[in-house]
């Protein structure tokens, strides 16, 4: 049997499978190390900020301040691996092969292309980065030694993301397990060996993140072309406006949602410098840990966006609201039962991170419980959101990305942190995502009528 007859098969295998296999089932069999790959990449983000919470509050806080700026990195991976992993799920589900294959290069290429740019531009003025991403005095010297080495690392860093989604829309959520896995297995041993034993501080945190980062990028890279994937390959890299204009339409919601993500990140950093390095400390410790939590309903939603590509694409409908359902009940469950432990356990969980902080345990305790309030209502939204940019419904996925992040989080942070101070910026969030929570409700309500109609 020749290659392509074997690839063949294993393409109809899986179309097979993902169109016929028990629902609950086939998601739970994608979520499993989707789930995984979400805990792992924002256990990336806590390794740094847990090992160098020893060197100070300042030092603390400058880890907090470089996430936006790997939030923009993120952005363009997201924003390839959605755009074309969305479009190459579609084109497996109409059993059109050969359209999947250009798309999925033509994305990956594209994404190692824009992190190469961000990188060229961004690693001689990391200073000047940290200053617009809202480090004060006492923080810029730990941000700018820091930013410079994750901005070196942005090419293989976005592209890993590319690869990860392309991996999962396919359907094969356990090679990017095994990427993503190993790359933080990687981190968490060398942080504290060039934090500590090399002395290199902040900077040796992210010289960790940036080896781990290109070891997950290798092996991703290597579980393409594996059992009926796709390979990625320059020959079918096809940079046509047709492909271009499709990812667009499929990863603009994701570059929205990572790109406002930031912005908020940013003016919250700036906002709460007005407080001292403690509330921006505080506030970043908290945003990792619920970047944490929320990481798992993410991974349940990625499980469940190559059933619904497949089966959409396939106008199997009636697996695509199963699918959904299950997902909806599964996350609003599993975030209760996170939320009740967040407002038990919060100031014990800050202090695993400043223990001799006073002021950044009793900062972060009552941002954890504000944020951890509304943290149910997620599980909804996050499912509607990869259900719209999943089945081409561009207009509700894009209104939802600009929205809790955008549209409300925003304004809520100017508007409250003058009237109420530092509680103001905490409460900004949770009534964001009672906003949001509001307005999707209607947007699905018009997706599952459309469907009913067959449009």
């Amino acid at each position: 049997m020749t290659e392509d007859a074997s690839d063949n098969g294993q393409f109809d295998e899986k179309y097979v499978r993902m169109t016929t296999a028990p629902v609950r089932g086939l998601v739970l069999s994608l979520a499993v190390p989707t789930i995984t790959i979400m805990l792992i990449s924002a256990l990336y983000n806590m390794a740094d900020t847990f090992f160098v919470g020893n060197l100070g509050t300042s030092a603390t806080a400058a880890v907090g301040v470089g996430f936006p700026l790997m939030a923009i990195i993120q952005a363009f991976g997201f924003f390839f691996g959605q755009g074309s992993g969305n479009y190459v799920a579609r084109q497996l589900g109409a059993q059109k092969h050969a359209m999947a294959s250009k798309m999925a290069s033509t994305g990956f290429f594209s994404s190692l292309a824009a992190g190469a740019l961000l990188s060229v531009m961004g690693v001689f003025g990391a200073g000047k980065f940290a200053k617009m991403l809202g480090a004060t005095d006492t923080i810029l010297p730990y941000a700018s030694e820091y930013l410079f080495y994750i901005l070196l690392a942005a090419p293989w860093m976005a592209a890993s993301i590319t690869l990860n989604l392309l991996l999962r829309f396919q359907g094969s959520s356990f090679y990017g397990m095994i990427g993503m896995v190993s790359g933080a297995i990687i981190n968490v041993i060398l942080d504290p060996i060039f934090i500590y034993v090399l002395g290199m501080g902040v900077g040796g945190a992210a010289i960790a993140t940036m080896i781990s980062q290109f070891v997950s990028f290798c092996l991703l890279l290597a579980g393409c072309g594996r059992h009926g994937n796709i390979h990625v390959k320059t020959a079918d890299f096809s940079p046509s406006l047709a492909l271009f204009i499709e990812i667009a339409r499929g990863g603009m919601p994701s570059l929205f949602r990572q790109s406002l993500s930031s912005v908020a990140t940013i003016c919250t950093n700036r906002l709460a410098g007005n407080y001292g390095d403690a509330a921006i400390a505080a506030i970043s410790i908290v945003t990792r840990v619920v970047m944490f939590a929320n990481s798992a309903i993410l991974g349940l939603g990625q499980g469940f966006q190559p059933v619904c590509g497949f089966n959409y694409g396939a106008k199997l409908y009636g697996r695509v609201q199963e699918a959904f359902w299950f997902c909806v009940k599964s996350a609003a469950l599993g975030l209760m039962a996170l939320s009740v432990l967040a407002w038990i356990f919060a100031p014990a969980i800050v202090a695993i991170f400043r223990a001799d902080d006073a002021d950044v345990i009793r900062i972060g305790s009552l941002s954890m419980r504000l944020q951890f309030s509304t943290s149910a209502m997620m599980g909804w939204v996050v499912m509607n959101n990869m259900l719209f940019q999943t089945t081409g419904k561009y207009l509700s996925a894009n209104i939802m990305a600009i929205g809790r992040q955008g549209m409300f989080l925003l304004p809520l942070l100017f508007a409250l942190s003058r009237a109420f101070g530092l509680f103001g910026i905490q409460i900004s969030q949770p009534l964001a995502d009672i906003v949001t929570f509001a307005i999707s409700i209607p947007l699905h309500i018009r997706f599952t009528r459309e469907i009913k109609s067959g449009k």
